[in-house]
Formats: C-alpha cells, structure tokens, sequence
C-alpha cells in the first residue's frame, strides 16, 4: 500500500453512494528512459500495429528500425509512423538481414503470432506478442514452454497489468475499502461491424480473419479475453466453468457466423459470479469492468476508475482531499494521487484520467522489462491462461455446452 497516499480516499457522504476516480501518483511521473533505446521490430503494420507505432513515438527508450507487413500498403502505411525504419515483406528475411534488432511487437492477426513468437525467440530477441496470445490452446503452450526456456522478455498485451489506475484500484482491493468480493460484471459494447474492406476481392478472408469461424475466437477470444485477464490478475485464480450464449442480432445480411453479441458466465473457485457480455451492435455502457464488495464496487474503464462506497462502509480519515462530482443523485469524491500538492498548485481536477493511452503503459513496461532485465509484468504463461480461458468461452458460445475448465486446461 506504500505506492499511494491513503489519505486522498473519500469521506463518505450522509445517505449517498460516492464515487472516486482513481488517479496514481506515477503517472505524473517523466516517462520510462535508458541510455540506449531498445532497436525494435514491428511484425504487423494493421490498425493495432499503427496504433503501437505511434506510442512507441513517444517514448526515448525505443527506436523502430524495421516495419514488416506482408501487404504492401499497410507496410507504407507503418513506414510512414516510424523514421528511418527498413520495411520487410517478410518477417524471417528481416530477422536474418537485420541483426541488430533487440526486440520483436507481433501485431498480426491472432492465429499468425506463434510461429512469428518462436522464431523471434529462437533468434534471441525480446517479444512483445499482442493480446490474445493465440487462436488454439496448443498454440498458447507451445509459445509459453518456448518462453520459459530463455532469458530474454516475453511480453503479452495485456494492457490493464500496467495501467496505472487498475494498479492503483487493486492495491485497494483486499483492504476494508472493498472488503468481500460479491460478484464480477464486465462489458465490451462497440457499434464497429468489424468487417473490413479490401482493395483485392481475393484478400477479403485474410483481412476479414475475426469472422472466418475457421481461425476467430469470436468476441469472447478476441475482446473478453483481456477482461478476464484483469479478472484473473486481481484474484489470483481461474473459473472452473464457462457457459456462454450469443447470435448474430444486427449483422445479419452478410452471412457471417461469428456472433456479434454474446454473454458468459464464468464460476470461479471462492464462488464468485463473473458476468461477461460484449457486443458489435451497440456502444452503450462501453468497455469497463466492476468489482462488486461489501464495502464498495470498483468501476474501471481503461482510463479512468471509480469507487462507489457503500452507506455503511467504515471511513478511512482520507476525507480532507476531496474534489467534489455529482453523478446523477450520488456525490463523489475524484480520488487523485498526491492530491495534496495539486491542490496547493489549484490543478486537483488536472489530475482524472490517464495522461496517455493504456497501450503507451504496456509498451513502456515492456521496455523496461527489456532493458533492466526484469520479468515482464503480463508473461507469456498468464497470457497463456487468458487465451485459454478466452477460447473455451468463445466454445462455450458456439456449442451451447457449459464447459468445465481444469488445472490441465490452463497447464
């Protein structure tokens, strides 16, 4: 608990629910920086690759100096986001013309990281692999037993290990401030058809892979799985059952069979419920996950986090650095890091929200797992977990089945 300051916690107000939103004190803090920055390779110049590209931009720790895309337009498309980048059609002629690459971000479509990740680890690079790790169980294992035979860093995308505010929430999370876990809700609601379109009839399969049944792990592989990532991560376990539901309600003049909304129900071994339901047809509610305890439910929303106390939660004497909010007919308190100073400085509203995206946070930690040496904060054995996890659910939803999940599962 020593990261943070107790003392900006909220006084609870007579009658009302209140509300926190949860800012550390670190981020406040200059970005990540090394003598050297590590010489990167991107592996994947899609949407996600551009959007690492440019937060990688942004930090003095990295240098990209090779861009590689099997289509020559997102190539061009990720050559011009990085400067002075080689690009490469070809992800195994890059590692062999370019040897001083240190480190390797896999940006592909889930079923194409693993061969990818093994051969950039047998070439002795650091891997950076975007979440979900793979598309198959097998897959998964084979790139975690190849992780765990190196010394380099294995890094899975899983953002929320190194957002800032969902560190900041958990370190409350055991504490009186939420006391017992009653149960787990969480929500990925987009209007996005994820169709995409292609300039060559011919690549419509390869460039639309998350509806091909084929190799997708549907909404609950590819978007539920790093929300129960976050699951898994503050409570130190797995669910020992999944049973899921979903159909094509809006899309369905296209003939696809990948559904655009589902639900599950996850069980996990202390007996707590986790509620998950993720849809393509509607943004309403967005993308959070909560904790509902005794004392308190956490809201996260991937930039911001709030607490939502309980009438008959004990207060904490944190109660003096408040900003008020009002939220609907409940008043909340913005619970700030260093509070205190930025109060003095008249910035306490400054400090909501997270200053940069969380996908900057991943890739900061990655690079300094890299560089320093140290373990990478979401390895290539919990990425493994998740994406397991992830892919029985999406079964789950395509056979109806409940589906019991097991120590061998997750091994």
């Amino acid at each position: 608990m020593n990261e943070f300051d107790r003392r900006t916690f909220m006084k609870q107000t007579a009658g009302a629910a209140a509300v926190i939103s949860l800012m550390p004190e670190f981020t406040l803090a200059s970005a990540f920086r090394a003598d050297e920055p590590l010489k990167l390779a991107l592996v994947g110049a899609g949407r996600q690759g551009r959007a690492i590209l440019t937060e990688l931009q942004k930090l003095t720790a990295a240098k990209v100096i090779a861009v590689c895309d099997s289509d020559e337009s997102r190539l061009q498309a990720g050559l011009r986001r990085s400067q002075g980048a080689d690009g490469f059609a070809d992800y195994k002629a890059m590692l062999d013309k370019k040897k001083d690459i240190q480190g390797v971000v896999i940006a592909t479509p889930t079923h194409l990281h693993k061969q990818i990740a093994l051969d950039a680890v047998s070439a002795g690079k650091h891997v950076y692999c975007e979440g979900p790790m793979a598309s198959t169980a097998e897959d998964c294992r084979a790139m975690a037993q190849a992780a765990a035979k190196v010394n380099t860093v294995f890094a899975v995308g899983h953002e929320a290990r190194s957002n800032p505010v969902y560190k900041l929430a958990r370190t409350f999370f055991k504490t009186d401030a939420f006391r017992e876990l009653i149960s787990i809700q969480a929500h990925n609601h987009q209007k996005n058809s994820w169709r995409v379109s292609a300039s060559d009839g011919a690549k419509d399969r390869e460039v639309n892979w998350r509806l091909d049944d084929a190799v997708s792990t549907g909404l609950a592989g590819e978007l539920g799985t790093h929300q129960f990532d976050v699951v898994h991560w503050w409570l130190g376990e797995y669910p020992t059952m999944v049973r899921g539901h979903g159909g094509v309600r809006m899309y369905k003049e296209d003939g696809r069979k990948v559904a655009d909304t589902v639900t599950c129900d996850m069980l996990f071994p202390n007996g707590a419920r986790f509620d998950y339901r993720a849809t393509l047809s509607n943004s309403y509610l967005g993308k959070n996950e909560v904790f509902f305890g005794s004392n308190s439910a956490f809201k996260l929303a991937w930039t911001h986090g709030w607490m939502f106390k309980e009438a008959d939660a004990p207060t904490q004497g944190w109660e003096v650095y408040a900003n008020r909010q009002q939220f609907h007919n409940d008043e909340g308190i913005t619970l700030i890091a260093d509070a205190t100073k930025l109060a003095s400085q008249g910035k306490l509203k400054e400090g909501v929200g997270l200053p940069n995206s969380p996908l900057y946070y991943a890739l900061e930690q990655f690079l300094k797992s890299s560089i320093e040496g140290k373990p990478a904060i979401c390895s290539a054995e919990e990425g493994m977990r998740a994406a397991i996890v992830g892919i029985l659910a999406n079964k789950a939803i395509v056979t109806g089945q409940e589906i019991k999940i097991t120590e061998a599962d997750l091994k």
